[in-house]
């Protein structure tokens, strides 16, 4: 049984670890502060949509969406398969929790799971505290919702080309992440190695890189997991 206290020092860590991811949100969304911005929504609007969808290139593709005024289904949609990848990825968390951890639990930590919180969270030892995942997020979302707000407040006030160098840190960040365990495991090395191959590999390909983005995601993620599955099995630990 856990107690306050282990939940509450789980959480700590994960508000110390979430503090970088933080910094690389609220310059990336100063862009999607903008974009909100030109789509004719209120700094209030911009804010409540970044509370509510922490992903990137879902509010990106729902302010562009809103901005042609296009019907509310094409938005659902496109968000949905911007989107999907997130289900893989929770998928992978569901590995990492306690087979008794109560069902509200799972729900917070899936509605918290974006690219960077997965990054940070799936390369804990063991298994996983859901709130860690909790801090994680509390100090990294908040700055997520900030910098849009921001950038509807004064981002057009700064030069673009200072706005895409911004843009640019998010990516870093997320290296800088998945460095540290590359850098133990020899699989895991090899498997970064690959997916930057292939992920360069779908971009030119014919077909292939006629799929949106998020749809090239979608299927390396899932071949590359289940070559992982397959290749580098991972042991149940013992209780």
């Amino acid at each position: 049984m856990r107690t306050k206290e282990t939940n509450r020092t789980w959480f700590r860590r994960g508000l110390k670890n979430g503090i970088p991811i933080g910094l690389g949100y609220l310059a990336v969304s100063f862009a999607l502060g903008i974009a909100a911005k030109q789509a004719g929504l209120t700094a209030f609007q911009a804010t409540l949509a970044s509370m509510l969808c922490n992903a990137s290139a879902g509010e990106f593709a729902g302010f562009t969406v809103i901005a042609s005024n296009a019907p509310y289904m094409q938005m659902a949609v496109i968000t949905l398969i911007i989107n999907a990848r997130y289900l893989l990825m929770s998928a992978a968390l569901s590995q990492k929790i306690p087979e008794d951890l109560p069902f509200y639990h799972r729900l917070g930590m899936g509605y918290f799971v974006t690219d960077e919180i997965f990054g940070a969270a799936v390369s804990v030892e063991g298994q996983l505290n859901p709130f860690y995942q909790y801090g994680l997020a509390a100090s990294s979302l908040s700055q997520w919702a900030l910098g849009t707000c921001l950038g509807v407040l004064v981002g057009n006030v700064l030069p673009e080309r200072l706005v895409t160098a911004l843009s640019v840190l998010l990516y870093g960040m997320f290296i800088a992440i998945i460095i540290p365990p590359a850098r133990k495991s020899r699989a895991v090395f090899g498997l970064v190695a690959a997916s930057f191959a292939a992920s360069y590999a779908c971009s030119v390909l014919p077909v292939i890189s006629s799929l949106s983005e998020g749809n090239r995601i979608i299927l390396l993620t899932v071949a590359l997991s289940l070559a992982a599955a397959v290749l580098f099995p991972i042991a149940d630990e013992e209780a």
